[in-house]
This record gives C-alpha cells, structure tokens and sequence, in this order.
C-alpha cells in the first residue's frame, strides 16, 4: 500500500532549518494551485530535473501546470531537484522526495512527468527517482507505482532514457499530455492496481498510449546491431505499435498562462512571460530548435496584448518577456512592442530575449529600454563569412560593425556575443576571425566610452544535434577543441574584453547523450551511480564519474562521437517523424558544403517536408 500522506509539517520545518534557501522547498507561492486530493481522479506531479530557480523560469512547465490544473477531474503539482544540502536532509530523515503543493511524496501520485530540457539533466532524472524511493528502471515498477513520463527538448533522441520511462512525449505537450491523462484515468477507474505483481494491466494500457500522436513506448521497440556492433535500427516488438513516432505539435498555440506561480526566491528570469512565437524558420543548419518545432506559429496580436495585461495583473510583474527562439522576427513585432506601451504604461518593461544583428533589432531594443541600459546581446556564431555561410547564418561583417556602432553610440556601454567553435568545416583561421571581430568591436565601443565599453565573449562547442543538417558530422577532435580556445584565450587576452567558455568535458559529455543510442542508457546509469547529478552546473558536475562510465561503456563511444556517420546509415532517433524530411536535411548539408545560404522560411519556401497548410498566420 502507498502512503498518500503529506509529509509532517513540524518534520519537515526541523529540515529546511538545515538547508540554503529553504524558500524554495516550502510552498504556498503566489498563484499556487492548492486543489483538493480526493476530488481528482489523476494526480500527476510535475518533475522538472534542475533546482528551483531554473524550473520556475521554465514557461513550459508553467504552461502544463496551468492546462492541466484546468481539467476537471485532474491535479498537477510540481516537484523541483532539490539542491545537495537538501537531498541528504532528506535522506538522512528517510523522508522520499515530495511536491510543493501538498507535500506528499511522488509514489502517492498517478503520473510522475519529467521535463528534460537538456541532455545533461538526465542524471538528475534518476536522482529524483532515487529520492522518490523508487525504482530506476520502469521494469522494475510495479502497477501499483506511477506511470513514469518524460517530454521535453532533450527527447528528441530518448533512447538514453528508455529504460528509465515508461513513456516518453514527443513535441509539443499541451494536447497530448491531457489526453494521456484521460486515458490513464480510465485505466485506473478499471482498477490496473489491484495486483501489484503483474506488468499486465500497464502494459495494456501503454499499448493504447502508443497510438496517440507523440507518444513513444520505449519497450515496445527493439534496436538491432551488426555483428561489429554498428547500429542497425530500431524495429517495433508489439502488434499495432507504429514503426515511426510522429512528434506532435500543437496549432494553434493554446491561451497562455495568465497566472503562473509567482516564487518567493528569485528566478533565474524573474519576469512575466508570454510566448508569442513557437518555432523559427531562419534555417540555421545548427539549431535543433529551429528544425524540430516547425512550421512556425504566431500568436495574434490581440491575443498577446489582452494576455498580458491579465498577466502583469495577476502576478504583480513590472517586467514582460516577449519569448520566442527570435522574437524580431515576429511580423509585426513594431506595432505589437507600440499597443503594449500604450495599454500596459510607461512603469512596465518590455524584453525581447532574443535580438537579430541588423540595426532594426537596436532601434526596437532601445524603444523598450528606456530606463536601463546593461547590454545587448548578439549572435554571429561564427568567425568569418565563410563559415556563417555554412552553418546558413545570414549576417556580413560589415552588419556586425554597423550594429557595434549604432548600440555604442546610443548609449550602451556594453555587448555580448556568442560563437560556437568546433562547426563543420572550421578551421584555426575562422578561430582568428573572433578574435578579429571581438577586437574591432571594442574599438568601437572605445571611440564612444573609452575605457567603460567592454564586451563580452561567450564561447560554446559546437554539438551536432538530432534532426539537423549537421547530424551525420562529428564531434570536434580534443586537441582541435584545446588548440582553438588556446587561440581565443591569448587573442582575447585584452582589457574590455571578457572570454568564457562551456566546459569542454560538458560539452562531450552532452554530445554522448545527444547522439547516442540505447547503449548510452548503461553510462548514464553508472555515472549516476558514481555521484553525477546536476550536471549542468560547474560547481556539481562530477567528470571523474562520467569518465569511469564511459571508459566502461559496452561500445566504442569515441567512434560514434568523433567520428561522422555515412549518410545512409540509420541514425539511433530516426523513428521520430518530425515532419522534416530526411532528403531536406541531406540537401541542406550539401548546401552548407557548398556555403550555399538558404532563405528563412518566409521569404521562400524551403521544401523541408512541413506542410505549409499547417502554418497558422498571426493575422491577415
């Protein structure tokens, strides 16, 4: 029998006083959804794999929280990875993981979903499980335990986690989790539990979840391997089981949430959010985002405005973020930023994340930002011309100094830019080129504030990512990695200029997870065991214990890493239908070859697969 009982209050307060930050593990935030246990039929706790501050920046989790607390007959509270203060109070008590809402326990839930948003939180996933007591691997959960669940952009490839999910959804969730949740509510009024030994009440059950559009059953498919160990494919194992997973996306772009939880600790974005724009059709042959979550869609204008004033009502925000993987290109986006000032008043802020470089980006940044000016952010990811050609980044130089001289001579003190190194085809001359640009920038910023502009350089490896032009390349080779940000640390070595970087280790370590198949399940597993959890973070990631995985590993991982794969060969996420063809993402490659450009979406389409009849325009 499970316990459903909250955990004591007088118990758990004798823990927080132990614990950094106990805010984040009590509760009672503005906005809370408080709902009766008995009068829901499902219970389903929401799992974010990372700490508190980062989930409640999370607008996907706020949006499933709100969709499903909207159901009658349905209750969804929220779960948080504690921090490791927190995780040993816990166990040193012998008390198992528990939501906010009501402080029971995740074994007394229906439904257990993760949210992945990154490949490195999957230890964090199994962490969780562990401090809910329960058991890793769905073969080993009775009926009588949750449905374990996971979503997320890090599922795209889930076969890392297969063992460890019962089920995993595909795309976009806010249909798709609802209707999982009716189903399973069906199968529990038939009571499924009654005999806790058997798998065969589940089992049916995950048979009929199989049929819905974006949800993968991960026991119901079997890979296959060449005698060398090459994978082969994965081919389904059950009857009326899909060969292919159609990933599920969601038109139109449902209401947003107009009244999230407010948390009392701050947030890694501390602001009112809405999404006005999913999906991105500039095309960059890098961006997993831009491929996976097409066609895009808009929100209406309309929409946006009557939500956000709902919105900053509710949540007594003075802040809205305007989100989406490139805000600018909203059409219309001039009008829409002018109606919200007009409607919300000179005292709200307006954001936008997310800023294209051309100097339309810098006249809408400064419109918005009149009271504070602390930076802007840009993006050239590459060097040199030729190798934004490539990865189809399509600005010049020549667009870099001219935004460089309109943002410093407005005012700003400061810009930010990222870049990538490890892209296909780079060499230590396009590495030259980002030191070339950062240095002419700051002169720029020299010639208007002398020694206040400064400006800051944030460097990533480059992953090659499922479902992108550049999934059949390899990861960059270790000394080529190490030789490169030699380059930038000496070339970069100037006052104004600030260079970070990703850690190296991180990054393979996310380029194993993201391109691995069911193997990679056995690595993750073990590095778990060897302490790895909250990876994503410098201070807890733990690369001893990965290196002991991988070094354990029952197949070659640096082949499959380092090396790039044919482009016939079957690829371990391929039975996930993302509506983009195969044949577009070959020509695309081929294209970046060539140093082609292909235009965004709106100027022209692209013939990737995605049916344009699909695309909902923001108005007419």
């Amino acid at each position: 029998m499970i316990d459903t009982t909250p955990i004591p209050t007088a118990l758990l307060d004798r823990l927080l006083r132990r614990v950094e930050r106990p805010a984040r593990y009590t509760n009672a935030e503005w906005n809370a959804a408080v709902r009766p246990w008995e009068a829901a039929k499902v219970h389903l706790v929401l799992a974010f794999a990372d700490v508190y501050e980062v989930g409640m920046s999370n607008l996907g989790m706020s949006i499933l929280y709100d969709i499903v607390n909207r159901q009658p007959g349905m209750l969804a509270e929220r779960a948080y990875a504690p921090c490791p203060d927190m995780a040993a109070a816990l166990q040193e008590a012998h008390l198992p993981l528990f939501s906010l809402e009501s402080r029971r326990p995740l074994a007394a839930f229906d439904v257990v979903g993760f949210s992945l948003g990154y490949e490195l939180n999957f230890t964090t996933m199994l962490k969780m499980l562990s401090l809910a007591q329960l058991p890793l691997r769905s073969a080993e959960r009775a009926d009588a335990l949750p449905l374990v669940i996971a979503g997320g952009a890090a599922c795209y490839n889930p076969e890392p986690i297969w063992p460890f999910c019962d089920l995993v959804v595909i795309g976009d969730g806010e249909e798709v989790l609802v209707e999982l949740l009716l189903l399973y509510s069906a199968y529990l009024e038939q009571g499924i539990r009654a005999n806790e030994q058997s798998r065969e009440g589940k089992t049916d059950f995950l048979a009929r979840a199989a049929r819905l559009e974006g949800v993968y059953v991960p026991e119901f498919y079997e890979p296959q391997y060449s005698e060398s160990g090459r994978f082969l494919g994965l081919r389904p194992v059950r009857a009326g089981v899909p060969s292919r997973v159609c990933s599920r996306t969601v038109m139109p772009l449902p209401w947003p949430p107009t009244k999230p939880v407010v948390p009392y600790v701050e947030a890694v974005h501390d602001r009112a959010m809405i999404e006005v724009r999913r999906g991105c059709g500039q095309g960059c042959r890098f961006c997993q985002a831009g491929m996976v979550y097409r066609p895009v869609r808009e929100r209406p204008p309309h929409e946006i405005i009557a939500a956000a004033k709902e919105l900053l009502l509710n949540t007594g925000y003075d802040e809205l973020g305007l989100l989406s993987l490139s805000t600018c290109d909203y059409r219309g986006i001039e009008k829409l930023i002018e109606q919200l000032q007009a409607e919300l008043g000179e005292e709200t802020a307006i954001s936008l994340p997310s800023l294209r470089l051309d100097s339309f980006s810098v006249q809408l940044a400064e419109r918005v930002e009149k009271r504070r000016r602390p930076g802007l952010t840009f993006a050239p990811e590459a060097g040199t011309q030729r190798l934004r050609d490539v990865i189809n980044k399509k600005v010049t130089e020549e667009q870099l100094y001219e935004v460089a001289e309109l943002v410093f001579s407005r005012g700003w003190r400061r810009i930010k830019l990222y870049f990538m190194i490890g892209l296909p085809t780079e060499t230590d001359e396009d590495v030259y080129g980002i030191v070339h640009l950062c240095r002419r920038v700051l002169a720029i910023g020299r010639r208007h504030h002398g020694n206040r502009a400064s400006v800051s350089v944030s460097v990533a490896t480059f992953i090659p990512k499922p479902h992108t032009p550049f999934q059949w390349v390899a990861y960059i080779a270790e000394a080529d990695l190490q030789r490169r940000l030699d380059i930038l640390r000496r070339g970069l070595r100037k006052p104004g200029l600030e260079l970070s970087w990703h850690d190296p280790h991180m990054s393979y370590v996310e380029a194993v997870l993201a391109r691995g198949d069911r193997r990679c399940a056995a690595i993750l597993e073990q590095a778990y065991t060897m302490g790895a959890w909250l990876d994503p973070w410098d201070e807890h990631f733990r690369w001893q214990a990965w290196q002991e995985a991988l070094r354990a590993a029952p197949f070659p991982v640096e082949d499959c890493v380092r090396s790039p794969w044919p482009l016939d060969a079957p690829l371990p996420w391929e039975f996930i239908d993302t509506g983009v063809h195969r044949s577009f993402l070959q020509r695309e490659y081929a294209r970046a070859l060539e140093g082609q450009l292909t235009p965004d979406c709106f100027e022209q389409c692209s013939g990737c697969g995605v049916s344009q009849a699909r695309a909902i325009r923001c108005w007419e």
